[in-house]
């Protein structure tokens, strides 16, 4: 490999990665490309060397895809929150599609040669979607703001209108980011400040409702804070604090307290409804998971003799479209919280036949199998 940092080359870009970049071969040599799509002609200049491969930025497109578009998306190439605004949505499903062929090419399961994969199923209106809001906050000349770190940074850019995020979870952040400035709360930085890390606001389409996750690095006093939230936005149920003192990209720390209000929050799919706790998993497209669970429900043939078991379940909501179908239901996840939901949930449902154990899947799934 003859190639040096900061060279720039010519190249084709062939097909799309993982991540939604370019991927070109140039003297033989793997180029990955963020921002190019599959048969575009390009200019790009090395960023980084690896063994196996090169990394490239964009730096110009000669001939470009037809199904290029403009994102509607103002900040969408200082944002490292989605990668492939800039493709045609119709080909944004394709390149789902493709992922999951690429995948079974890779891992090769025992008879995936034989699999019928069917086209991705889209969203009529693919905006506005995201349930739950996941931010970091910094502060800046005395404002604090929250947002996404831009990609491969810690630079934060300031989200206020997301167009992928639910407008009401959107609303709440940016008053929550205005109060923290009017509070004078603690906000962590890259030095030494200790305080705020994230904050997340999750909201129930089926009933409105919504909870709050303040994530810190420290014990602080938010009653103010609180009192003037949930006065603003009667909808808001639960406030709850999770404490992360740990110095890594992980979001959440182990314990989280309610600080206000309830212990979860009432979401629906299908015919049912379901308690969420704050750090409970649940899918964050609700519309796209009515589709999820329907199709799941008319592809898996199960009668009343089988076993099901729903690995990482979350708070149990796959695995109950099929609770009156199966002679058992078993979910493991690990967090704790979500199987507490699970039994819950399970319990107000009347099923009889569920069990649910807080592990991972290596430790669980074979103790099952005994």
């Amino acid at each position: 490999m003859n190639l040096k940092v900061k060279q720039k080359i010519p190249l084709k870009i062939k097909r799309m990665g993982i991540n939604g970049e370019g991927i070109g071969f140039y003297q033989k040599t793997l180029v990955f490309v963020p921002g190019a799509l599959k048969g575009e002609d390009i200019y790009c200049q090395i960023t980084s060397i690896k063994r196996n491969f090169v990394e490239a930025k964009l730096l110009k497109v000669n001939k470009k895809s037809k199904f290029r578009v403009v994102p509607a998306c103002t900040i969408y190439n200082e944002c490292g929150g989605c990668q492939i605004m800039h493709l045609h949505y119709d080909k944004q499903l394709e390149f789902k599609t493709d992922l999951l062929h690429q995948a079974l090419k890779k891992f090769a399961p025992a008879g995936y040669e034989n699999y019928e994969i069917r086209p991705t199923i889209g969203m009529q209106e693919p905006k506005y979607y995201r349930a739950k809001l996941q931010f970091q906050t910094r502060k800046f000349k005395n404002q604090v703001k929250a947002g996404l770190y831009a990609q491969n940074s810690h630079y934060l850019v300031e989200l206020k209108d997301c167009l992928v995020q639910d407008k009401e979870t959107q609303v709440i952040a940016n008053r929550l980011a205005e109060l923290l400035t009017y509070h004078q709360i603690p906000i962590t930085d890259e030095r030494k400040t200790l305080g705020v890390r994230t904050i997340m606001v999750r909201r129930a389409r089926k009933t409105g409702q919504v909870q709050i996750i303040i994530v810190t690095n420290r014990q602080l006093n938010l009653n103010q804070l609180v009192k003037d939230l949930v006065n603003d936005f009667p909808e808001v149920v639960t406030v709850a604090v999770n404490t992360n003192t740990a110095k890594t990209s992980e979001i959440y720390g182990e314990k989280t307290e309610i600080i206000w209000g309830q212990e979860s929050i009432r979401e629906g799919v299908l015919d049912y409804e379901f308690s969420l706790s704050p750090r409970a998993f649940y899918q964050l497209n609700p519309e796209q998971t009515e589709i999820l669970y329907s199709e799941a429900v008319k592809a898996l043939d199960v009668s009343k003799e089988d076993h099901l078991i729903d690995a990482y379940c979350g708070v149990g909501t796959i695995g109950f479209a099929f609770a009156k179908k199966v002679k058992s239901l078993r979910g493991m996840d690990i967090i704790p919280e979500a199987i507490e939901d699970a039994k819950r949930n399970a319990k107000k449902m009347g099923f009889d036949n569920t069990h649910y154990e807080a592990g991972t899947a290596e430790e669980i799934i074979p103790r099952w199998y005994q």
